[in-house]
């Protein structure tokens, strides 16, 4: 199966940086892009998001071979419903939200006669919006393909291929292992952060500006992470709660017995923490996927 037309729906920081993507890295291929927002069409004409950004979703997807869904988990359902009418026969739909069990289920109830295979590109940033997209945004990171038992092997192959080609290593993965790797590397890191950029904020004897003022290197790359797109993880939890909640109960716990050892004096106990912990990150840097520079590679400005 060949794909050689792609609609996007969705033309934010993952579906712009999509069609900025394919146009570098496969250039044969043709885009068509829809968004719900007019001006986010107006503004992802402007910038290229897509060969052609149709004024209709139904133009949008008419002739596509993959239409990839980029809009937020809440919204995956609505989105296939408004697609349906208006696929080819064969058409595979995928998407690139970051809870897999639950979306699948929602597309597949949409489009029972659709070729459906999720999948979750494990890449972005803290900005949104249409200006946010850029080409090499999923080079040298995973993607995350979700298929079902029934999924058609050259399709599978297909949507496998879409990826390799824009850069990324594609991984097969059951849907509710997704979500349990997903909440522990991604969602609770982002609530823990959304967490305290909070608390500090509602702390009465710390005022707003001394935290925006003498933020150090832990604070402020809390603040990076809760910048994120509040409509976005708003939905990632409420779709991937299950997952979220037996990770979150296994956090507390951990929480407390830090509590425990910071009242009781317990070095011991903070020490080994602190050097287990500190290996993960050498192994995260050992795989490339991030920096091992001073300060996490930041230019001074």
């Amino acid at each position: 199966m060949k794909i050689s037309r792609v609609a996007i729906i969705g033309l934010g920081l993952i579906g712009g940086s999509v069609g900025l993507s394919v146009r570098e890295m496969l250039p044969d291929v043709a885009t068509t892009g829809w968004d719900a927002d007019a001006d986010v069409r107006a503004r992802a004409t402007e910038r290229g998001l897509a060969g052609m950004v149709c004024d209709s979703v139904a133009e949008a997807v008419r002739e596509a071979d993959l239409v990839i869904l980029c809009v937020p988990v809440g919204a995956m359902g609505y989105a296939a419903e408004a697609i349906a009418p208006h696929i080819r026969p064969g058409t595979i739909v995928s998407d690139v939200g970051s809870s897999k069990r639950s979306v699948g289920e929602a597309l597949a109830a949409a489009l029972p006669e659709g070729v459906v295979i999720p999948a979750h590109p494990v890449a972005g940033t803290e900005n949104s919006g249409p200006e946010a997209g850029f080409a090499t945004l999923f080079r040298h990171r995973w993607c995350i393909v979700t298929p079902r038992d029934d999924t058609p092997p050259d399709a599978l192959a297909a949507l496998s291929g879409f990826w390799e080609g824009l850069g990324a290593t594609v991984e097969i993965m059951d849907p509710r292992h997704h979500d349990l790797v997903l909440a522990v590397t991604s969602h609770i890191p982002h609530l823990i952060a959304y967490t305290i950029v909070g608390t500090a904020s509602d702390l009465e004897e710390v005022t707003r500006g001394e935290v925006i003022k003498y933020s150090a290197g832990g604070f402020r790359d809390f603040t990076r992470i809760a910048a994120s797109n509040p409509t976005m993880w708003r939905d990632v939890f409420l779709s991937n709660r299950d997952a979220v909640l037996e990770v979150l109960g296994r956090f507390t716990e951990d929480l407390s017995l830090l509590q425990r050892a910071i009242r009781n004096g317990d070095g011991d106990t903070l020490y080994d923490l602190f050097d287990r912990t500190r290996t993960i990150r050498r192994s995260i840097i050992e795989q490339g996927q991030d920096d091992a520079r001073p300060d996490f590679g930041r230019k001074d400005h």
